[in-house]
């Protein structure tokens, strides 16, 4: 069995302040009930290098082979701050994941109530519908197709949550750094080669600007 490192910052939802000694408890998806990690956040709401197991490297390699990753669930807790559950963090070897987290205040939220975020299965290795089809040729005849009169990197980028089609799903602004990072690290793996992951990236940058430019 290999290692790997997971960061954790703790913020306040309302001004983003850190949140120093915020209790972060960590369990296994195989151990659900044993706590192999309990720290508390130092003064800037952080806590390094906490050290978990993971699979071995290779398998990263070679997707759709062995599971590449490891997953935990974390439980966030500070006083007069709702609690945050985090599921399924991915923990490769030799690699740090991050993981933010913002605690909504009591005088918000429910007292005694949990947030539960849940992390979704790798693309690579989880069991996902296929891509819905697109015409590899977009016509771009009808007025409003075409936006821009360049290409330029924007700041945000809008997130639609579902199908093209479905004007009743949610819309969400999201920084296009934040974007682009968040799509990659969901569709490559940290643990390629760095020149295999700037090809992605630029793929996928590529891919999102289209999008920007032509409304598609």
């Amino acid at each position: 069995m290999d290692y790997g490192k997971l960061n954790i910052r703790v913020v306040s939802d309302n001004d983003n302040r850190p949140i120093s000694g915020a209790t972060v408890r960590i369990v296994s998806e195989n151990e659900p009930e044993q706590t192999i990690e309990e720290a508390q956040t130092d003064s800037q709401g952080q806590l390094n290098d906490i050290e978990l197991e993971a699979p071995p490297l290779e398998y990263s390699m070679d997707p759709g082979g062995n599971k590449p990753y490891s997953e935990y669930t974390m439980f966030i807790s500070a006083p007069d701050f709702e609690t945050v559950e985090v599921n399924g963090a991915e923990i490769f070897s030799g690699e740090t994941a991050i993981q933010n987290a913002s605690l909504l205040p009591i005088s918000v939220g429910e007292p005694g109530s949990a947030e539960v975020f849940v992390i979704p299965d790798h693309t690579l290795w989880g069991d996902y519908p296929p891509k819905i089809p697109e015409n590899e040729i977009k016509t771009v005849e009808e007025t409003g197709e075409i936006v821009l009169s360049e290409v330029v990197i924007p700041e945000y980028v809008v997130v639609h949550d579902g199908p093209p089609s479905d004007r009743n799903a949610k819309n969400y602004y999201v920084r296009y750094r934040d974007y682009i990072k968040n799509v990659a690290s969901s569709e490559i793996y940290s643990t390629w080669p760095e020149a295999t992951i700037q090809a992605n990236v630029l793929a996928i940058q590529s891919f999102t600007l289209n999008r920007v430019y032509t409304e598609w």
